[in-house]
């Protein structure tokens, strides 16, 4: 596994932990922590997705 692969596994496997823990939440009737974890899993798989070069980066206009 290259340095990117193991990034975006990193991030995954945070977003997962944060899941779970606020299915812990959910089951208990926290909804307020619930929430707060999913938003911070969520961020943690848009930051797995963005990993790597990016198409825009890569595309130059030459005029």
């Amino acid at each position: 596994m290259n340095a990117v692969q193991l990034k975006k596994k990193a991030f995954l496997k945070e977003a997962c932990y944060f899941f779970q823990n606020a299915s812990v939440h959910a089951e208990e009737g926290d909804l307020q922590s619930c929430a707060g974890l999913i938003l911070k899993a969520l961020d943690k798989e848009r930051r797995a997705g963005s990993i790597g070069p990016q198409v825009l980066h890569l595309i130059k206009t030459r005029l």
